[in-house]
Order: structure tokens, then C-alpha cells, then sequence
């Protein structure tokens, strides 16, 4: 029998100081969808779904178990991919006020190259919109 391998990414957490200011940039800037669920263990929980992943949602000091040895706000770094032109972004964002920290630079993506733009969410983690060029 072969090693097993890991095939996709379902679900990353994210660690942020306040809730609605983190579910209205990601839904109005980035285009995600809010999902509230309740697991087996009775909590309320709250998802960011774009395409097939999702972001899980825990506020600081008041993580779900289990979670990461070191739990912080602003600690992420995450790249997107949008079927968008770049320029589509760049105005998307400027009229929701979001700066652009860098880019459009070209990088080198998972799959080969991309182009992308980099700016913030409300805790500080890195966010990378990113258009493949392949």
C-alpha cells in the first residue's frame, strides 16, 4: 500500500477580533457568503463560503475546541484565485475604500504563474486577489 496523499483544502480557520466587521468585508469586498451552523456540541458558528472551500470564523478568546497552539488575530496570509480581470478588482475595491497594499505584480501560484493584487482585512491578515495567467 502506497503513502496517502491530501487531495484538496476544505475549510481554514480564521482567528478575528470582531465578527460582523470580518463577515461585511469578506461578504461585501471579496464576495463570500455567510453560512451560520450549529455542530453536534449546541455552539453557533459562522462560515465564509466562496466556490467549494470555506473559512470558519472563531473570535478571539473564544475559540472552538480543538483549535491552533497559538490562536491570533491577523496572523494569516491568504491567496484567492478570481476568474475576474485584475482592473475589475482595483475598482471593486477602490469604491468600497479598501487599498491596494501592492500589485498588480506577477507571482508564482500553486499551479503556475499568477497576477495579483495584495490588501488587508479588518484584523490585518494578508489577503492576495489573484488571476491566474495559464
Amino acid at each position: 500500500m502506497g503513502k496517502p496523499t491530501l487531495t484538496s483544502l476544505d475549510h481554514l480557520v480564521l482567528t478575528v477580533r470582531d465578527l460582523t466587521a470580518t463577515v461585511a468585508f469578506y461578504e461585501q469586498v471579496l464576495g463570500c457568503a455567510a453560512e451560520w451552523f450549529t455542530p453536534a456540541d449546541g455552539s453557533r458558528r459562522c462560515a465564509l463560503k466562496f466556490g467549494r472551500q470555506k473559512i470558519n470564523l472563531h473570535v478571539a478568546g473564544a475559540e472552538f475546541e480543538p483549535k491552533a497552539a497559538t490562536p491570533q488575530p491577523g496572523s494569516a496570509d491568504l491567496c484567492f484565485l478570481t476568474d475576474a480581470p485584475l482592473p475589475e478588482w482595483q475598482a471593486h475595491l477602490a469604491t468600497r475604500g479598501v487599498p491596494v497594499e501592492e500589485g498588480p505584480v506577477q507571482r508564482t501560484g500553486a499551479t503556475g504563474p499568477i497576477l495579483s493584487l495584495y490588501l488587508r482585512d479588518p484584523d490585518g491578515n494578508l489577503i492576495e486577489v489573484s488571476q491566474p495567467l495559464t
